[in-house]
């Protein structure tokens, strides 16, 4: 806002911090220790300032500390919200703050509550469900668990709902596209969940790329000043996207809209110049200035950043922790969602003769997503990560993996193919193609010309158009983007100590392409909402 901000680019994750210039390009694999001497020295420097002022330093921990390679990942919203299992949603973002404040920030760019309407967007797996109800739940229970009871207390950090307002609706899918909200959708649909957020003490909001009705949420001053901050009461701190404050016009329109603080990491000289200039000449008056610096400070009071700015070291310890690790390891089980099981299939006893194919087996890049590690994600694993092979090497020593599919000399009488998505993030994964590969297809159906039972588990942030794959398989498995635990999946599919299926579809599946979007009540879905067989 009103003070200098510094964006060191860590992993090309987005990070931001208020009255120090500063930016940094990180080397890949540091150590915990070589962060917390970063933001240590960097609080040391902030507070040596004029007013000694400390910094507010973030990150997109989305789905764990997933900027950390060591950290425990948790499935992504997506699988999140098909737990249906909000204690376990707080639990996983109780342990992401533990993680993240143990890195050394103080506030997440998280949780994303948009509720995705077209399988087409590249962001479907940041939302929890296309449900409002659901996805409320889920933000209250995320919300609980970042923040706790209080900013004050040691294991907490602030959190982030996003994007405001209605970055899961423009026409097409299209990220940062126009969203076209009637008066009456507005109040039914797209604002209870911030309601519920404001009434829980979110921290913070973050306004989306996206517009409305053909205004840009950045510039939107009714529905960020009028609607937010007035109607629904929001005192906390209202955040740009991504360079949103120069984005779509002058830093000015984005202050008087009631945004409070301008993520500008490669041109903050630049925009601060700008601001300046405006607030001199009155086009942004004191009285914006004083507002947005009230919520600032205020936040950085709640933190209790004034009496100890310093990264919270006893946290450091616990980060990618065994127990940590374990409740990671639930939520992936809980997370899958069976579409179909027959010809006793599953669960696969230790017994079985079994066969893994496909890349998206051994790779813990695959099976994360985007937004792990790096912003688009890898295509190769990560250190501490445990993949979906390696979950079912610990029922089946023996069990074969050949990624390019089956062979005619295959001993095993079950496969199971692990296949899906590349990872991507945001725009990068706006898509019109939601089928398997072709190589993907093929692999299936040359493993049902050799008479194995075969069961696939789809790694992917959406609802795929996959029918004639879904026909051919004797077991079908959403797996969603399942990160580091990849034991989860093997405990799914081998029934690991009497667990049953318990996941439930967050969105519609599509039987066709054609049929996109899907209304969340659409008869000609292939699986409607909340569908899951619960036994196998």
């Amino acid at each position: 806002m009103a003070q200098q901000c510094f964006t060191p680019r860590l992993f090309t994750h987005r990070t931001i911090a208020l009255n120090y210039s500063y930016t940094r390009e990180a080397t890949p694999g540091p150590k915990i220790s070589d962060w917390v001497t970063t933001f240590d020295t960097f609080q040391t420097h902030a507070l040596k300032t004029r007013l000694g002022i400390p910094l507010l330093i973030a990150v997109d921990a989305v789905h764990g500390q997933n900027t950390f390679e060591g950290a425990t990942i948790f499935p992504h919203n997506i699988g999140m919200g098909a737990t249906r299992n909000y204690d376990l949603i707080r639990r996983a973002a109780e342990i992401t703050a533990i993680e993240t404040a143990g890195t050394g920030f103080n506030w997440t760019f998280s949780p994303v509550i948009a509720m995705p309407e077209h399988e087409h967007w590249g962001r479907v797996y940041e939302g929890f469900s296309e449900d409002a109800n659901v996805t409320t739940k889920a933000l209250i229970a995320s919300i609980q668990g970042h923040q706790g009871t209080n900013l004050g207390q040691r294991h907490t950090i602030a959190a982030t709902a996003k994007h405001y307002l209605g970055d899961g609706a423009t026409t097409g899918g299209k990220e940062g596209g126009n969203a076209i909200i009637s008066e009456q959708a507005l109040k039914d649909r797209y604002l209870p969940p911030y309601q519920a957020a404001v009434d829980e003490g979110i921290a913070s909001i973050m306004v989306g790329f996206n517009s409305v009705n053909g205004t840009n949420m950045h510039q939107h001053q009714h529905l960020v000043q009028d609607v937010l901050k007035g109607q629904l009461g929001f005192d906390g701190v209202v955040v740009t996207d991504w360079l949103g404050g120069t984005r779509w016009g002058e830093p000015f329109t984005v202050i008087n809209a009631g945004i409070d603080i301008a993520m500008q990491p490669s041109n903050h000289d630049e925009f601060m110049a700008k601001l300046k200039a405006t607030v001199i000449d009155g086009t942004v008056s004191m009285k914006r200035i004083n507002d947005a610096v009230t919520r600032i400070l205020g936040l950085k009071l709640d933190l209790g950043l004034f009496k100890d700015p310093f990264v919270k070291k006893e946290f450091s310890a616990l980060v990618g922790s065994t127990v940590h690790r374990e409740v990671a390891r639930q939520a992936v089980r809980e997370s899958l969602v069976l579409l179909k099981s027959e010809a006793n299939a599953l669960p696969l006893k230790s017994t079985d003769k079994i066969a893994v194919v496909g890349e998206h087996a051994n790779n813990s890049g695959l099976q994360s997503g985007g937004w792990s590690i790096h912003w688009q994600g890898q295509k190769h694993g990560y250190a501490s990560a445990t993949t979906i092979l390696d979950g079912i090497h610990g029922f089946v020593p023996d069990a074969q993996y050949q990624p390019m599919g089956c062979t005619a000399d295959m001993q095993a009488s079950k496969v199971i193919a692990v296949v899906g998505e590349l990872p991507y993030a945001e725009f990068m994964g706006d898509s019109t193609n939601l089928n398997l590969t072709q190589t993907q297809r093929n692999m299936i159906t040359r493993c049902k010309t050799f008479g194995k039972q075969v069961i696939v588990v789809l790694i992917s942030g959406r609802a795929m158009t996959v029918t004639d794959t879904i026909k051919q398989s004797d077991a079908f498995i959403a797996a969603w983007l399942p990160g580091s635990e990849g034991a989860g999946v093997a405990d799914f599919l081998f029934g690991a100590n009497g667990f049953t299926p318990v996941g439930k579809l967050p969105t519609s599946w599509p039987n066709l392409y054609e049929d996109l979007p899907l209304a969340q009540d659409a008869e000609n879905a292939l699986y409607p909402f909340g569908f899951g067989l619960n036994k196998y």
